[in-house]
């Protein structure tokens, strides 16, 4: 599986030269313009982060953090780089709400490198271009690393984003901590040492909530793992790649070829995924369908006999869930899921909030979903919804609005972001503006006034 010689360049090395040679002219329009979405994305997501279970509890846990020159997105608290990178990766990631790539690969940029970049950018003081470059050189080194695994990690038991988040964190937070090639290397070798998360949650009936550590401690993982190499640790060139190195021993498959392929020929930003709805990235199709085939016929839920929704195997092996434990797997519950778009505004984001479990119209009609393996690949499904009366209506989608091939437009961009960024009353739009433009910005010392909302 190794790409070289035991000689090298490893796809380290080969990663860590193309991070600090990118320079923002290099970049096309349209992959800046993705890079700001997933920035504009991210923030308010970590806003809204402050309303659910797992904010709160890392606001708590965070006032064990000392001093430092790092905010914590929402407040005035000001921590260290590594304890705010923590904080704001659970935030990004605390109501389901943050971006991904598609096809799926294991994957999470806004919680996972967002933080690391804003923790870099504070303590260095870098532009908002700078920040935006670096931001991209993230995505490029986090994506093909997640292609690479060919989303396999999650069939041995491990939560992909936290195995995959560090690398990328490292690079963003290396690029704007100044490393040098050979030194981010290093980071890199040390970053997929300080990687993991399980997916039990999924299976266990409980725990939920340690879902969200896991991007927090990528996010965080990143940001240490720059610091450990400037202070002289090292570690592997072939920390990707080689024997024991990530590739072998987290993935069932995996190709090495995809860590640099078209390294500086394709962006890979261009396959970021923004969320529509709040909640696990399966359930969004059948949402999407439900949504369309209920305003399309006026459908009443209480007249619903039964849902059947095909799909890829993965949505029965983790996500038929008929019984949440918590909210967390709610949020993770096709059936649950689905059920609420039919009962409430799928669009707002509470609607998978903490409430999702106490509805028992909700949980009555998740009893009547079921979900059939199909030989369908990705997010494809096949939704059908039958009426007491026999009547059906279906409808099948490959992909939702926020996918690549139909990314947001700038007004659903803005919806989003606004029903997220209520708590900052009439502050959020001006917000929105100005993070539209982050690349004219002389640093980012502003952006700590502008997103406080109310005291935590």
């Amino acid at each position: 599986m190794q790409l070289s010689s035991s000689r090298g360049p490893f796809a380290a090395q080969i990663l860590s030269d193309y991070a600090v040679s990118l320079r923002f002219e290099q970049l096309p329009a349209e992959v800046a313009r993705r890079a700001k979405e997933c920035v504009i994305d991210a923030i308010g997501a970590a806003v809204y982060g402050h309303e659910v279970a797992a904010g709160k509890a890392v606001m708590r846990h965070s006032t064990m953090a000392a001093p430092g020159s790092c905010a914590i997105l929402g407040t005035a608290r000001r921590v260290s780089a590594e304890a705010a990178a923590f904080a704001n990766g659970v935030l990004t990631h605390a109501a389901e709400l943050d971006s991904l790539r598609q096809p799926g690969s294991g994957v999470h940029p806004g919680a996972a490198l967002v933080p690391a970049a804003l923790a870099a950018a504070q303590v260095s003081g870098a532009a908002g271009a700078e920040f935006l470059t670096a931001l991209v050189t993230g995505i490029e080194v986090l994506f093909r690393i997640g292609n690479a695994t060919k989303h396999s990690a999650e069939a041995r038991g491990f939560h992909a984003p936290g195995l995959t988040g560090p690398f990328g964190a490292a690079i963003v937070a290396g690029r704007l901590s100044g490393l040098d090639a050979a030194t981010l290397a290093q980071a890199l070798g040390i970053a997929g040492s300080l990687s993991g998360g399980l997916l039990e949650f999924a299976k266990s009936g409980d725990g939920g909530l340690v879902k969200r550590i896991h991007l927090g401690r990528a996010a965080q993982a990143g940001v240490a793992a720059v610091a450990l190499a400037r202070a002289g640790f090292d570690g592997p060139s072939s920390v990707l790649e080689g024997r024991y190195g990530f590739l072998h021993a987290y993935c069932e498959e995996a190709d090495a070829s995809r860590l640099t392929d078209a390294l500086g020929e394709r962006f890979e930003t261009l396959a970021l995924c923004i969320k529509r709805y709040a909640c696990h990235i399966v359930a969004h199709t059948p949402i999407y369908c439900v949504q369309q085939l209920q305003s399309m016929h006026e459908i009443e839920p209480e007249c619903i006999d039964s849902i059947r929704i095909e799909g890829a195997s993965r949505l029965s092996a983790n996500h038929d869930l008929k019984a949440p434990g918590d909210a967390v797997l709610a949020q993770y519950s096709v059936p649950y899921c689905v059920s609420a778009a039919l009962l409430r505004d799928a669009d707002e984001p509470s609607t998978f909030g903490t409430t999702l479990l106490d509805d028992p119209a909700i949980a009555a009609l998740a009893q009547r979903v079921r979900i059939v393996v199909t030989d369908a690949a990705g997010l494809a499904t096949r939704t059908r919804i039958t009426l007491n009366d026999g009547t059906f209506h279906e409808a099948s989608r490959h992909d939702f609005p926020g996918c690549p091939g139909d990314p947001l437009t700038r007004e659903q961009l803005r919806e989003k972001f606004m029903r997220m960024t209520r708590r900052l009353g009439r502050d959020a739009a001006p917000l929105f503006e100005r993070l539209e433009h982050i690349e004219r910005e002389a640093d980012l010392s502003w952006l700590d006034a502008a997103i406080q909302g109310e005291p935590a």
